[in-house]
């Protein structure tokens, strides 16, 4: 059950989402206008431009989504299994997504589309590294599994079941996060324009060196 997890499970699904809503808002507010948080969208952009576009327009949209399957794919070799646990290389597969958005930003900056692939592998890595645990489903790079799981519990609801409030709440502070990057997106890219993308590398360097600290006092604690 999700009661059983621990509380810092909903500060960093928030956080995550947070990150991915503001990576998702500079796509958008930049110079291709490019979504690179969730896929929906870009694999029925790449089915119209086949027939209606330059193939350079379909190979772009196409890199896309390969790129965020590699990410993905790096996070599967990263962490193992799909239990949510202390001890997993959650610190490590932070420190490489944010590598690839400070490597986004430098592309980015020089109008170089190849900055949206790294940006979309750093989301794929991101949506892959919350994994399925305690019946729950987290994604924290796109909100509409979200918003689907949240309208069946409520339906369930209202047919007479008993609501998980944890789960609930959970799912509520992911779209919450996600709203508020993508507002935080919007004001930093204004001011700053590709350096906006500081922030969430920042975010995820900070959550890998605090989870990196936590393992390490509960080990001291453990020893003594």
């Amino acid at each position: 059950m999700i009661s059983q997890l621990p509380r810092w499970v909903e500060y960093g699904a928030f956080l995550l989402a947070l990150v991915a809503g503001t990576v998702n808002a500079v796509g958008l507010l930049g110079f291709e206008h490019q979504s690179v948080s969730h896929l929906s969208g870009t694999a029925t952009l790449l089915g119209g431009r086949l027939l209606s576009s330059p193939w350079s327009d379909s190979v772009h949209l196409l890199g896309i989504l390969v790129a965020f399957l590699i990410g993905a794919t790096i996070s599967g070799m990263l962490l193992r299994g799909k239990s949510l646990k202390l001890g997993k290389h959650y610190d490590s597969a932070l420190v490489v997504e944010g590598v690839l958005l400070l490597v986004a930003l430098a592309f980015l900056s020089q109008n170089n589309t190849w900055g949206h692939f790294f940006a979309s592998a750093a989301c794929g890595l991101q949506n892959a590294f919350a994994t399925t645990f305690s019946g729950a489903i987290v994604r924290t790079t796109h909100v509409t599994g979200i918003f689907t799981d949240l309208g069946i519990m409520l339906g369930a609801w209202l047919r007479g079941e008993e609501l998980d409030r944890r789960k609930a709440q959970l799912f509520m502070l992911i779209i919450g996060g996600f709203i508020a990057g993508g507002a935080l997106g919007v004001f930093l890219f204004l001011h700053w324009q590709f350096l906006a993308l500081l922030f969430p590398a920042g975010v995820c360097f900070i959550l890998a060196f605090v989870y990196r600290w936590f393992l390490r006092q509960r080990e001291v604690s453990a020893e003594s």
